[in-house]
């Protein structure tokens, strides 16, 4: 039995067990890393309040977009390519090279680029410590698109759980004894200069050695890569935006409050992208191999994304004044909007996820990247247009508009530009259930009994709800269409 549950958890056996062994490695590594993330985030926000938390995540969200430019979608392509041919692992030397060529030039551009994003002295140094911090948690990434290449997902989690426990013991000693945005971001730099050298130590010795290898050749990968430079989970890019137009308005109190609301929502997001990286491989290995298998697995993906996008918008908008004040207090009530608005944000998200991963499966990636360009720069006017009107919260408005204008687009492109079918009769079935079981769940957290719990007990009784009256409607129309199967 031990065998067997070792087999299980730690090889790959099928098609199905695969999947679902890298998605509970997966979901184990980012519940760990989420659980110490939320409770250094809600510290951090409480101790610093939220002018010098919006300072820090203004600087956080600059770094976080530039940072695109030093990995240019080489992760995601490695990911794909060696998925498809175990050959192309000799070229993993290489891979590493010119990533390190691009983060270097990417570290130049940033710290060029804070002269111009802000006149903020510390705002300016907070940005070119996180800039260090930035490009190594990026050099990661490499690391990790190997492992998921081969569909070992298990020593990405044990690799992740190790450099999070580090962060957080070094963010809450500093954060503790020094609070002050800038010593954070030292905090986060010492994390990283631990963790990086631990991880070369382990791949080199557990996988393949590493060497740098200069090959003149190398550069013709960002002929294919670039177009994956935003990936696929895109909700973060459009708040890393509205975080930075914020800034540069000189709306630090309200980046505060909105950054607060944006990252608790972006915990939403974390089940739909360990969906997305455990499908990845499988999808573009039968995008080579089987049409059929492609179009079931993408079905699969489709109803996963449906079965919880209609909840977590409609939990998170019933429960965002208890959300709020939870985790941050009465001083970040400006912030139980925003989230409310945000979750609307998370909900459109969820929904073009499959789309924009089949684009890239289906070597459609050019497209999928002038997608999300194109969504992130009418967000911007639209920001610029709205934001002196009303807000940080004209700004939210902005990002749902064009996030789902994009949506549209992209739901046309993946039906003309690949093989798959994208309207069945199933998914009407699958939103017809969880909007039904989504309504229900909504009346029963309003109930005062269970508003009032502790949010905890709300959520999971909400998701608990959700789940049975979920399961219950699909085992009934399942009965339904047997019945009516042996009629005719």
């Amino acid at each position: 039995m031990n065998i067997n549950i070792r087999k299980f958890f730690l090889e790959n056996v099928s098609i199905r067990q695969t999947i679902f062994k890298n998605t509970f490695w997966l979901v184990f590594a980012e519940i760990t890393s989420r659980i110490l993330g939320l409770a250094l985030i809600i510290y951090v926000a409480r101790i610093l309040g939220a002018i010098e938390y919006g300072k820090f995540m203004f600087a956080f969200s600059f770094v976080s977009v530039v940072v695109l430019f030093s990995d240019l979608g080489v992760i995601d392509i490695v990911t794909r390519d060696l998925s498809r041919n175990k050959e192309k692992e000799k070229e993993f030397s290489s891979i590493l090279t010119l990533n390190i060529v691009l983060s270097v030039a990417t570290l130049l551009l940033m710290l060029l680029g804070s002269f111009f994003i802000t006149t903020d002295l510390v705002i300016r140094r907070i940005i070119w410590i996180l800039s260090f911090f930035i490009l190594m948690t990026n050099f990661f990434g490499i690391f990790y698109a190997f492992l998921r290449s081969r569909q070992k997902m298990e020593y990405e989690a044990s690799i992740k759980i190790t450099q999070n426990i580090i962060m957080a013991g070094a963010l809450f000693f500093v954060i503790f004894y020094f609070p002050s945005a800038t010593n954070l971001s030292y905090g986060y730099l010492l994390s990283n200069l631990i963790a990086l050298p631990l991880l070369l130590l382990f791949f080199h010795f557990y996988f393949t050695p590493l060497k740098l290898n200069w090959n003149k050749n190398i550069f013709s990968i960002l002929k294919t890569s670039w177009p994956l430079s935003f990936g696929f989970t895109t909700s973060w890019i459009y708040i890393s935006v509205s975080s930075i137009l914020l800034g540069y308005f000189g709306l630090i109190a309200e980046n505060g409050w909105y950054s607060a609301a944006s990252k608790i929502a972006l915990a939403t997001v974390v089940p739909a992208d360990l969906i997305i990286r455990s499908f990845y491989p499988a999808l573009s290995g039968f995008f080579l191999h089987s049409k059929e298998k492609l179009q079931k697995s993408w079905d699969h993906l489709m109803e996963l994304m449906i079965f919880l996008a209609i909840p977590t918008v409609t939990g998170g908008v019933v429960l965002a004044p208890k959300i709020i004040d939870f985790f941050y207090g009465s001083n970040f009530n400006p912030s139980i909007l925003a989230f409310q608005l945000l979750m609307y944000l998370i909900g459109i998200s969820l929904i073009s996820y499959p789309f924009s991963l089949i684009l890239v499966v289906c070597d459609q990636q050019k497209k999928n990247f002038l997608l999300i360009l194109a969504g992130a720069t009418m967000s911007c006017i639209l920001g610029v247009i709205i934001i002196p009107i009303y807000g940080f919260y004209g700004m939210v408005v902005s990002t749902i508009i064009s996030s789902a204008v994009i949506l549209f687009l992209t739901i046309i492109a993946s039906k003309y530009f690949t093989p798959i079918s994208i309207f069945k009769t199933k998914f009407v079935k699958t939103i017809i259930a969880s909007g039904f079981s989504s309504l229900l769940m909504f009346f029963m957290v309003r109930l005062p009994a269970v508003y009032n719990l502790n949010i905890f007990y709300s959520v999971a009784f909400g998701a608990l709800t959700y789940f049975i009256i979920f399961f219950c409607l699909t085992r009934f129309t399942k009965i339904l269409s047997f019945f009516n199967e042996k009629r005719i």
